[in-house]
């Protein structure tokens, strides 16, 4: 099988892993399930229908459709697709696994109904440029002009470009870029047609070989990040503390150093005052000593 239903939802942007941004157009294909099976035995050729969805208001003819998908009600959405391959046809009521039938890479073609824009002229429809601007002519601007000759053929040509009802066609743009799937979603880049909540048929045709795929922050990278960060700061409070300690470990003296600098700052203050030095007679202490030992 190479094609899926699903429901544009959403057009956003993401970023590759080369750094580029692209716009890309979110597909729901969530909840697809094979409602009926066409064989080529019995039908002459092989096909499958595809059931997405689910309608609040069935008639009991699609209900009963329905009834052998084993399906909660009918399917909103209800599309058949052709089987041209030799495959094994899935049985009714399986629910079809999106990653199964695409992957990031592939080629697809997808097909919807257009926005409806209207009545609308043969300027916005057509792409027409108009009569001229000034010499005169007031009501030109956005006029079709001549639609036809004179007595021959004296008919208007059929399929003339002319005003009338623009958009709600179908619509189909090739070769757009599956650039991500998973059980829910298909993203695509670039846009589709149709409005929000509308149903798009997608159909592989090929493969990209140059696919450059999306870019994923992993929760790996983040918890390495996130460890990097703290490793590097914690690298920075450790040498900003060594850092201070050192600074204050050099401003602040020894106590050898300050005994040594007390020392000499009281005999330079003595010799300012003009004082001598105190110096201990060794004769008066030896008196001490004998005194001493008599006592004893």
């Amino acid at each position: 099988m190479q094609s899926l239903i699903g429901v544009k939802k959403e057009q956003t942007q993401r970023f590759l892993e080369n750094g580029m941004r692209i716009p890309v157009t979110l597909i729901d294909v969530k909840g697809i399930s094979v409602v009926s099976v066409k064989t080529a035995d019995k039908d002459k050729y092989q096909a499958i229908q595809l059931g997405f969805g689910k309608t609040k208001k069935a008639s009991k003819a699609e209900l009963g459709h329905a009834k052998g998908a084993k399906r909660d009600g009918a399917p909103k959405f209800l599309r058949e697709v052709r089987i041209l391959t030799d495959e094994a046809l899935p049985e009714v009521g399986t629910d079809v696994n999106p990653t199964e039938v695409l992957k990031a890479g592939d080629i697809v073609n997808i097909s919807g109904v257009s926005k409806g824009k209207g009545f609308a002229g043969v300027v916005k429809r057509h792409g027409f440029h108009g009569g001229p601007k000034t010499h005169g002519q007031s009501d030109r601007h956005r006029a079709p002009g001549a639609i036809g000759q004179g007595t021959t053929p004296g008919r208007v040509y059929r399929g003339k470009r002319m005003a009338g009802r623009m958009g709600s066609d179908n619509v189909t743009i090739a070769n757009l870029k599956v650039v991500d799937v998973d059980s829910e979603t298909v993203m695509i880049k670039g846009l589709v047609p149709g409005i929000i909540n509308s149903l798009l048929v997608i159909k592989k045709t090929g493969e990209d070989k140059k696919f450059v795929p999306l870019w994923k922050p992993t929760d790996e990278s983040e918890a390495a990040g996130r460890s990097s960060v703290s490793d590097d700061a914690q690298t920075v409070e450790e040498k900003t503390s060594s850092s201070d300690s050192s600074s204050l470990s050099g401003n602040q003296p020894t106590d050898v150093e300050e005994q040594t600098e007390s020392g000499e700052g009281s005999v330079s203050d003595s010799s300012e005052n003009g004082q001598a030095p105190a110096v201990q007679d060794e004769s008066s202490t030896e008196v001490k000593k004998e005194g001493n030992k008599d006592a004893k």
